[in-house]
């Protein structure tokens, strides 16, 4: 394990809050791809995904042309969270009750929508108030109308932004963001430290720029050392 590696997980062993991103980390599936698919438009919105993920892209453009596509209504929406649940990733569930068990603050920060992120809050036992997600908007007769913009995670930068908020507010020491992807990378600095994560996908900029990658939870778990 190089130097690079060692301070990362020294600061995660520290961490006083942990950032989870959500698609293809803490849950298997990019949501917006599941919706997409849903709404009959499955494959002209994956490669928009793939080139926001990639960073080429501005974030909020991608994500505003991919929800053009599907135009999801909130029935459709409803009806995909409970026919096609989102699937946790392996040990992601282990990982955050280990990090409450320590009186760590979980968060999760994602460009995702807060309609289908919010179930997998619940069954993480993380609570409404730490999400930072994107919110579908629809209007009386339930057909989509937008997202919010406010929404700090539907633009580039957005999770640094959040980052800076959560420092700002809580003064936590060391903070860490684990995720999949660019917008994930981006959050540090101000996160104190970025774990890249390719359990489900691999993004190739992630894996040779992040100073610490893993591929499966329980790495982190480990490294966290035996519970009191």
């Amino acid at each position: 394990m190089n130097t690079a590696e060692l301070e990362t997980l020294t600061v995660w062993q520290r961490a006083d809050a942990v950032c989870f991103d959500v698609d293809s980390t803490v849950i298997k599936e990019e949501g917006i791809d599941e919706l997409a698919s849903f709404c009959g438009v499955g494959e002209q919105v994956k490669e928009w995904t793939k080139k926001a993920m990639g960073g080429s892209i501005p974030f909020r453009t991608a994500l505003s042309e991919r929800l053009k596509m599907c135009k999801p209504t909130s029935k459709q929406v409803q009806r995909l969270v409970a026919e096609r649940p989102s699937q946790l990733t392996p040990g992601i569930q282990e990982l955050v009750q280990q990090l409450h068990r320590k009186g760590t603050s979980v968060y999760l920060v994602s460009g995702g929508f807060r309609q289908i992120i919010s179930p997998v809050a619940a069954k993480l036992r993380i609570p409404p108030e730490n999400l930072f997600v994107n919110n579908l908007l629809f209007n009386e007769a339930g057909e989509y109308v937008g997202f919010d913009e406010n929404e700090p995670t539907s633009e580039t930068g957005g999770k640094k932004k959040v980052m800076e908020t959560l420092k700002k507010k809580f003064g936590y020491k060391y903070l860490v963001m684990v995720g999949d992807g660019a917008t994930d990378m981006e959050a540090c600095p101000p996160a104190d430290a970025f774990i890249g994560f390719g359990g489900n996908r691999v993004r190739q900029t992630v894996r040779e720029k992040a100073k610490l990658f893993v591929t499966d939870f329980s790495t982190l778990r480990h490294a966290l050392g035996p519970e009191e």
